[in-house]
């Protein structure tokens, strides 16, 4: 039987990735952490810490979150993959996320408000039985990893800060197939549910045009889903 990759050697591939388009991994060293990606795991929300201890196993979830500054400006994507035969509910938890992010960004424009925002991605969590984690939210973006303003991933239509055309955040919200509440271990980093419930997050950096919102970090071949 094959063995399934450890994530240290995910991490490796995704620094010669890096390398390869002269683009730096702006996470590793920020705030002490040490590494060029976040991988979390199942019940693991954000803030993963790799180890050749975690390999990855049929029917797991995983989260790669990868943050990287090229020519003094900085993007930030994660997504959420499937690892083997997945059981249905963990596939469909991962697809109602990935379409949560979606509705976040379809909200962005001129004129729109982050409450609209966050009551995009909340309302299309909520109808499907999923709790949006509250701890964590999306950032300004640009020549620093994190600037104002917070975009948070719940709220209330026609509040809070009016979106213009030349801003630049991400959206990036993370689901909880359980309650909402999370803990983090005692590696002050790795960020888990309360329950044990399974976490997934999909994350993309966007820019306010004069119409709508570009998507800075779309993947080979991804496109807004109809």
């Amino acid at each position: 039987m094959t063995k399934r990759p450890d994530e240290v050697a995910l991490l490796a591939a995704a620094g010669n990735l890096l390398a390869d388009v002269f683009a730096r991994p702006a996470s590793k060293g920020q705030y002490g952490y040490a590494f060029a990606l976040n991988a979390s795991r199942n019940d693991v929300v954000c803030h993963g810490v790799p180890s050749p201890a975690e390999v990855l196993q049929d029917g797991d979830i995983v989260n790669f979150d990868i943050t990287l500054e090229k020519d003094g400006y900085i993007a930030d994507s994660s997504k959420t993959y499937l690892v083997g035969d997945v059981a249905p509910e963990a596939a469909r938890l991962v697809r109602v996320t990935y379409e949560a992010m979606w509705q976040g960004i379809r909200a962005v424009c001129p004129g729109a408000r982050l409450g609209d925002v966050g009551h995009a991605i909340e309302r299309h969590a909520t109808r499907h039985g999923y709790a949006v984690v509250r701890e964590y939210c999306g950032h300004g973006i640009g020549r620093e990893m994190h600037e104002p303003p917070q975009v948070l991933h719940w709220g209330r239509p026609r509040t809070g800060l009016v979106l213009r055309e030349g801003m630049m955040f991400t959206i990036e919200p993370m689901l909880n197939a359980g309650r909402h509440a999370v803990r983090t271990e005692d590696d002050g980093w790795t960020v888990r549910t309360c329950d044990g419930a399974l976490s997934a997050q999909f994350e993309h950096t966007v820019a306010v045009t004069r119409t709508d919102a570009r998507v800075l970090t779309l993947r080979a071949g991804e496109k807004m889903p109809a």
